[in-house]
Formats: C-alpha cells, sequence, structure tokens
C-alpha cells in the first residue's frame, strides 16, 4: 500500500510517501519539503499569528494535493513541538481541518521519543543490544533508550536548534558571551536527565538522528547523502568538539557554505553543535552512529503494525 507521512515540524513541513507493507521495508517513493519555520513564527504571547497560520494551511493543502496526486491511500498527518507549545494550537489545528480536510494529530515529546526510537531499532535489528538514541528538532531534543522496541526510558527537552538559535544567539556570529551562555544552559538540562538513563546500564549502540547531526557528521568526515543510505556514518565527540569553536567564529553565510550544511539551517547549526556536544560528553558517548530513519519512519512502521489483517 502507498502511505503519506505529513510531519509539521518546528522547521518544515516535509510530505513523504512511501510503499510499504507489514514485514517489508518502506520504499521512499516521493518527498517534498518547506521550510516554514513556525518555531519562529510564534508571537510574544506564544501563539501562531495570522500570517503563520496562513502559511501552515497553505503548505498543508498542497501536501495533501500532492498526496492525492501520489496515489496515497492514507495520509497520516501530525505535528510537533512548535504547534503543540503554541498558546492557541486548538484554533490553528480546528482552522487546518476546516480548510484543508487534514486532521494534524499533536504528537507529545514522548511519542516523538518513543516513535524515533522504534525506527532506529528496526533500523538496526535486534543485534544492536542496548540504544541509545539522541534526535535534535527544530523545538526538542529527544532521547530514549532501551532494548526493546519501546523505550524503557523516554524524554523530551525544549533543546531544539531552532528554539535555541531565537532565544539564546542574537548576533552574527554569536557573540563569545552568548555562546558561554547557551553552553551553560543546555548543558544543566541534559544533566537533569542523564541519571533516569544511567541507572538503566551503558548502552551497546548510540545513534543520532535527525538533519544536525547528519549536517555535523558530514563537516566531520561521513559519506555524502548522495552516496545512499547504506552507507555506515558516525560522528565522534573528538571531531565534534574540534569543529564547535570553529562553527561559533562563522557567519550564518560563512556556515552555509560548508559542505553538507543546507542554507536555510546553517543558522540553528551553531545551537544544534552545542547541544550534541553535551549529550555526547554527559552521556560519556565517544561516537554516534547516523541513523537515516527517524520520527516519520517510526510513524509508518507503528501504522503498518496496528494494520487490520485484512487489510494488508
Amino acid at each position: 500500500m502507498r502511505l503519506g507521512v505529513l510531519d509539521v515540524g518546528s522547521n518544515t513541513v516535509h510530505l513523504l510517501v512511501v510503499d510499504a507493507h507489514p514485514g517489508a521495508c518502506p520504499l521512499p517513493a516521493h518527498s517534498v519539503k518547506e521550510e516554514l519555520r513556525l518555531a519562529q513564527l510564534l508571537d510574544g504571547d506564544g501563539a501562531i499569528g495570522p500570517t503563520g497560520v496562513d502559511r501552515l494551511i497553505g503548505v498543508v493543502r498542497d501536501a495533501a494535493r500532492a498526496a492525492e496526486d501520489k496515489g496515497v491511500e492514507a495520509l497520516l498527518p501530525f505535528a510537533t513541538s512548535a504547534v503543540r507549545e503554541a498558546r492557541n494550537a486548538d484554533e490553528v489545528l480546528e482552522r487546518v481541518h476546516r480548510e484543508t480536510g487534514v486532521s494534524l494529530r499533536v504528537l507529545s515529546g514522548e511519542d516523538e521519543a518513543k516513535l524515533t526510537f522504534l525506527a532506529a531499532r528496526r533500523w538496526f535489528g535486534w543485534s544492536a543490544g542496548r540504544l541509545l538514541v539522541l534526535d535534535i528538532g527544530g523545538g526538542s531534543l529527544e532521547i530514549a533508550y532501551g532494548i526493546d522496541e519501546e523505550p524503557d526510558a523516554a524524554v523530551s527537552l525544549p533543546l531544539g536548534a531552532g528554539r535555541l538559535t531565537g532565544a539564546w544567539l542574537r548576533s552574527d556570529p554569536p557573540a563569545p558571551e552568548e555562546v558561554r551562555a547557551l553552553r551553560r544552559h543546555v548543558r544543566t538540562e541534559i544533566a537533569r536527565t542523564v541519571g533516569e538513563f544511567t541507572r538503566l546500564g551503558s548502552p551497546d549502540h548510540v545513534v543520532a538522528t535527525s538533519k544536525t547531526f547528519r549536517q555535523l557528521a558530514r563537516l566531520a568526515g561521513a559519506a555524502r547523502s548522495a552516496e545512499g543510505l547504506y552507507v555506515q556514518r558516525e560522528l565522534t565527540r573528538d571531531a565534534l568538539e574540534a569543529w564547535v569553536p570553529k562553527l561559533a567564529a562563522m557567519t550564518e553565510q560563512e556556515r552555509a557554505e560548508l559542505p553538507g550544511v543546507a542554507e536555510g539551517r546553517a543558522g540553528q547549526l551553531v545551537a544544534g553543535a552545542l547541544v550534541a556536544e553535551a549529550a555526547m560528553d554527559l552521556f560519556g558517548v565517544g561516537r554516534v552512529e547516523i541513523c537515516p530513519w527517524a520520527l516519520r519512519e517510526g510513524v509508518i512502521l507503528r501504522r503498518l503494525d496496528h494494520l487490520d489483517p485484512l487489510d494488508r
């Protein structure tokens, strides 16, 4: 069957269309994304303003039409932290549904962490043992740990690269005092959760997902995305620690010219690198392997798991 996932994230709205059935690897058939930066469209009261809502409706409507054009049998639309935390979330969701026919399901932070963990578990398999999964989004950082498909611990922290950039890094390049203050904040927030995971034992394999980790790994010498999903990619803490001060000293435009860095994400890369560095350091991780599957694939896999046998 052909499934579509519509991911309304803090940075982008992403439609992924796959051909999938239970027991098989979902095969990508179509992908389109639009940078919306919802997290940056919140007003002073924490609401998504009229312009942001209008833009969201337009993007969702276009994505729904694209899914229909591609023959999608079932569309799985969801929203994450930017919509979840907006003061007017209920009004936004109602208007999106009224004007597009799409009912966005708002995932909790814990749901995000669990579904991302499921995707990583399926990608690496049971032989990977106890997994620690790190995911840096635009609005939040998800951390999950476990040996089964359901993690033993899963948390979501308000440490997304876009959120932190808007709140803490005002200059271009960021002033040294801004970087130091953000570094302290990030490490304090992550340190509060470390004990919840370390009491469960050391992981056998540490996995990172998200655009931020992929870009950082590329800077550290990992293979280009054009070389395919199945090429092993990793990021070491030593390489990351060497890159953080370099990134912080660059302007946004200079970072955008680096290999593997998307122009639209260059402004968030310093904050994302600080979160990645802090997570790897505080969890005692020397190396992470980059997983090409993340939240969207987790949503697809969960849907396939719950299909009625007569629908297969």
